[in-house]
């Protein structure tokens, strides 16, 4: 069928408008870290479906410097450039070829490297960590969510727990179902800067539920089991 122009004008008058209206996709900023609302998505999913992130995308990053360590005071003494307090032996990590390995019972195992943690949501607390009987410490943290990344990794069913290991060897073991509470999160930053090394740089584990022993310092791995 054939309209008229001055029957066809009015029309495209309208597609246009219609279309000017439509609201953009949902992406992410390039200059910073997507929300945690939003999740990072390989497919698009039906209405009502959980947001699953598969995929990382990249984010433009200010480049970060390993910090120098500082001098370590002592077992549960004060580290006075941070105000908090020292556990563990201090490790100094390469940041070049750093990895968070996600493995075990997970449908795809993840090598993360510092910068593709960055680019995943963040989030920032400042929950109380307590050490029993030596001290309670209160900072504030960022870092991306751990059920984030496990949700990336994919958890098998069956799976019952967490382990987190840390390149010092020391390791942690949490249910799965406490790991996935949505305040836990693996920590990049203490109060806006990169974590110190005596502090577990270049990532640790925030867990506001469970004492210091669940707060793993210098993460490299997290097995599901």
């Amino acid at each position: 069928m054939i309209f008229p122009m001055n029957k066809l004008f009015p029309i495209l008058l309208i597609l246009m408008a219609f279309s000017a209206c439509t609201p953009a996709a949902n992406t992410p900023s390039p200059t910073s870290p997507a929300t945690p609302t939003t999740g990072v998505l390989s497919s698009p999913t039906a209405p009502g479906t959980a947001l699953i992130p598969t995929q990382i995308i990249p984010c433009v990053l200010t480049p970060v410097v390993a910090p120098t360590p500082a001098k370590d005071p002592g077992y549960t003494q004060l580290d006075e450039t941070t105000g908090l307090h020292v556990t563990g032996t201090a490790k100094e990590i390469d940041l070049a070829s750093y990895r968070l390995k996600v493995t075990g019972l997970v449908d795809r195992p993840l090598s993360l490297t510092y910068d593709e943690l960055r680019c995943m949501p963040r989030v920032t607390d400042h929950p109380v960590l307590v050490c029993q009987g030596y001290f309670e410490d209160v900072a504030n943290w960022t870092g991306v969510p751990l059920k984030y990344v496990l949700d990336m990794a994919g958890v098998q069913a069956g799976a019952k727990k967490v382990i987190l290991t840390a390149a010092d060897g020391y390791s942690t073991t949490l249910q799965l179902v406490d790991a996935l509470l949505p305040g836990n999160f693996l920590a990049y930053e203490l109060e806006g800067k990169p974590v110190p090394v005596l502090h577990g740089f270049p990532l640790r584990a925030v867990i506001p539920s469970m004492k210091g022993y669940a707060w793993v310092k210098w993460l490299v791995e997290m097995r599901v089991e």
